[in-house]
């Protein structure tokens, strides 16, 4: 049997959490299971709706130990669980200021105010969405958001890709070595992407790519059939049969929250120093709030680990051995 361990407690009234965590996809709750193991008060704010993008997701193939898959909302649970066992505070409350002005640093959500004497930033980053009718209804029934994750589930079917940066480029290469047929669908009449992608794509016999279209509907009943497109240069509707489409247009950082105070890129990206840390002592980040290369759920767990860790050297308390 190994040592008992001793839970993170609650701190009394008035004094500050060692750590408070805004977020909670697997950046945020790697991060808790490693403060907490490491006898760091952690409180979670998790949001109202917890969890990232894991959430709408349906089956999870390439997260290592679960050889059968797992559905990703089961995935979060069982973090969110594991968190918790170990003393994790988890409030499903979205955090709506904070104050980086002075130590302890201030979390605030609408009902209750914290205090801590470090932060891990793990919001995550939202997909950019087309805004077209069935859309939503059919998200995760063949309306997706990573080749990388669900490409194997069209072995020999036909998908389409919206989008025209690198991201679409790198999405269509992948399904193309799944489905029988891929169509790039772009609503401009070039391409953004870098010219050594364009040409992958352009070159790859699997690959028709329709210009200066737009998607205006997701048909299906209960997963999606076709595509209803508009040529936006004549207006005329056509229809694509599809067994699934990849909405590739980007990606928004959700760090409007912590402008200001830290450092971030043009687009919204929190810019990262020595692997986890911010430009505030103190503050750390994880995951797509920083991360715009891997987006995987194994990606952003390790750097929760990562951020955990220096969180608690931070803290001067010593990193639990597993």
């Amino acid at each position: 049997m190994g040592e008992k361990i001793e839970f993170a407690k609650k701190p009394a009234g008035g004094e500050a959490w060692d750590v408070v965590i805004i977020g909670s996809g697997p950046a945020a709750l790697t991060a808790a299971i490693y403060t907490t193991r490491g006898a760091a008060s952690t409180l979670i704010v998790g949001g109202e709706n917890w969890g990232g993008q894991l959430m709408l997701t349906t089956i999870v193939d390439n997260y290592p130990g679960f050889p059968d898959g797992i559905q990703g909302p089961d995935l979060m649970k069982q973090m969110r669980l594991q968190a918790e066992r170990f003393g994790a505070e988890f409030i499903q409350k979205n955090a709506s200021f904070v104050d980086f002005s002075k130590k302890p640093y201030i979390i605030r959500t609408s009902e209750n105010e914290y205090f801590t004497k470090s932060v891990i930033i793990a919001t995550g980053a939202s997909n950019k969405w087309l805004g077209a009718i069935g859309e939503q209804e059919l998200l995760g029934r063949g309306v997706a958001t990573c080749a990388p994750c669900d490409a194997p589930f069209y072995k020999d079917k036909q998908v389409a890709v919206v989008g025209g940066g690198d991201s679409a480029m790198t999405e269509s290469l992948v399904l193309t070595k799944y489905a029988n047929k891929v169509t790039l669908i772009h609503r401009r009449g070039e391409f953004r992407a870098s010219a050594a992608m364009q040409k992958k794509v352009i070159d790859n016999p699997k690959i028709e790519i329709k210009w200066n279209t737009e998607v205006k509907e997701i048909v299906g009943k209960g997963k999606v059939e076709k595509l209803v497109l508009m040529n936006n240069k004549d207006n005329k509707l056509t229809e694509l049969e599809v067994d699934g489409v990849f909405i590739a247009i980007g990606h928004k950082p959700d760090s409007d929250l912590f402008k200001g105070p830290i450092e971030m890129d043009e687009q919204g990206y929190i810019i990262v120093k020595d692997h986890t840390k911010t430009n505030l002592e103190g503050v750390f980040v994880a995951g797509e709030v920083h991360d715009q290369h891997y987006r995987q759920a194994i990606t952003t767990a390790g750097f929760g680990c990562m951020a955990g860790m220096d969180a608690l050297k931070h803290l001067d308390k010593e990193v639990p051995v597993w």
